[in-house]
């Protein structure tokens, strides 16, 4: 089954893609193009998903980079094509050929940058607490340390969970009001004491306020298209034993 690629116009002329489940070797909970490593997918599985996304970025298998997502506002520069262990980090940036950037999701956003005229590039991995923390201001100041100019840098959320399938409660909300009581424009109310919270409408407003030159979201909810994506929350209220992990790459 051919991959699925879905691409954003920002991004070009800038090779990368946002990749779907479909046209994978994973079977099962997995099936489809399960990249997560930590999965309890079979390795050789998730290697042959891997190698097919390399071939589609023409790079190398090794040259598809990725790090230790934890979380955080973490930012490396890949400055070689072999990295021996992943860095524990949430966001990658380069100015390298021959390297492409990838990260995995499965509710969270992914978010591709670049500045094609400085051929510099980005990839962050912004669920919400590394989107209240920085990761996405972070990345677009590592981009400028390789050369970037902040208003020639675009950026692209891709597939995530939207606000109508994200419910949140009051310990949540109350959180993104101390950092900044205007956040609760990104709130709307739910039933029980529950909210529903805008990830993307927040890390798009995060984007914005970098002074970057675009930022925009893809439009596609993980959450609601289990043919297309893989979802943690979905796997969750499913009660599945485990779920797959999106990928979504760049490279020059």
């Amino acid at each position: 089954m051919t991959l699925e690629i879905l691409t954003a116009e920002p991004l070009m002329p800038i090779r990368h893609g946002f990749f779907t489940r479909r046209g994978g070797a994973s079977s099962g909970i997995f099936a489809g193009l399960n990249c997560g490593p930590g999965s309890s997918d079979q390795s050789e599985s998730v290697r042959l998903n891997r190698a097919r996304v390399a071939e589609a970025m023409q790079v190398p298998p090794e040259a598809l980079i990725t790090v230790h997502q934890i979380h955080s506002a973490d930012v490396v520069a890949v400055t070689s094509p072999h990295l021996h262990d992943a860095p524990r980090a949430d966001a990658m940036v380069t100015n390298q050929p021959g390297v492409a950037l990838a990260i995995l999701t499965a509710d969270c956003q992914p978010v591709l940058f670049a500045d094609p005229e400085a051929q510099v590039i980005g990839a962050a991995h912004a669920g919400w607490r590394g989107a209240l923390d920085g990761v996405l201001e972070n990345t677009v100041t590592a981009m400028e340390a390789l050369g970037a100019r902040r208003a020639q840098i675009r950026a692209v959320i891709g597939p995530c969970i939207s606000q109508r399938a994200y419910e949140v409660g009051q310990e949540f909300l109350e959180r993104f009001l101390a950092e900044d009581p205007d956040s609760a424009r990104f709130f709307a109310n739910g039933v029980a004491e529950k909210y529903h919270f805008d990830l993307a409408g927040f890390g798009l407003d995060r984007l914005r306020q970098a002074g970057i030159a675009e930022a925009q979201w893809i439009g596609h909810c993980t959450y609601g298209d289990p043919a297309r994506f893989y979802s943690y929350r979905r796997s969750v209220h499913e009660a599945a034993a485990d779920y797959g992990r999106l990928i979504s790459a760049i490279s020059l």
